[in-house]
């Protein structure tokens, strides 16, 4: 579910305007991240639902709610940055039961991760701390303009990719980055790890 989606929702289930503001108010964030998470079509998290439900003394979908959960490996001390560039510094992971509503396309066939983002190079779609879902690469084309994890010279990012004939096109969110290019006789030291699929501001 966008969060476009249940604003109508619980305006449906109130019988008053639902407002951006008065949404970020119950989910304990700002009007500028709902605005944000809007335009990138972001999913909304059992979590928030339940905020949501405690908030406006409503209840959504009824006691007997349960959304289909999978569990993906989260890597906590695997951090990519958003920023200069990151070393990762262990491969440690555990398993974390994740609502498939949240990730964007969700198949049994394909492989999932959760990284933590590291760095303001991507703000304000992504921020730093926040946990993100990575959509393993299985040799797809590079989707234009799309954010992906990639390591190049052993440091991990996240990062927009665009790709012309003779080069790959590395863009931050934050205007204070400047572009980047990686020429294609230096494209092959690049490995794509996935493409970023769901940003989740909090576990809680």
């Amino acid at each position: 579910m966008k969060l476009d989606e249940l604003i109508a929702i619980i305006s449906e289930k109130t019988g008053s305007a639902v407002n951006q503001s008065l949404l970020a108010e119950s989910l304990g964030i700002t009007r500028q991240t709902v605005s944000n998470r809007i335009k990138n079509d972001s999913e909304v998290t059992v979590s928030e639902i339940r905020r949501v439900e405690e908030f406006f003394n409503i209840s959504l979908f009824g006691a007997d709610y349960s959304p289909e959960i999978t569990y993906i490996d989260y890597y906590s001390d695997v951090f990519a940055s958003c920023g200069n560039g990151n070393i990762v510094f262990s491969s440690d992971k555990t398993k974390l039961p994740i609502s498939v509503s949240m990730i964007k396309g969700y198949s049994k066939n394909k492989l999932y991760s959760m990284i933590n983002a590291s760095g303001n190079s991507m703000s304000p779609t992504i921020d730093n701390g926040d946990k993100l879902i990575v959509e393993h690469w299985q040799g797809e084309q590079i989707q234009d303009n799309k954010i992906y994890v990639f390591c190049y010279n052993n440091e991990f990012f996240v990062k927009r990719l665009s790709k012309n004939l003779d080069e790959i096109i590395i863009k931050s969110d934050n205007p204070e980055y400047r572009i980047r290019t990686i020429s294609e006789g230096a494209a092959s030291e690049l490995i794509l790890i996935g493409k970023i699929i769901a940003n989740i501001k909090s576990l809680d």
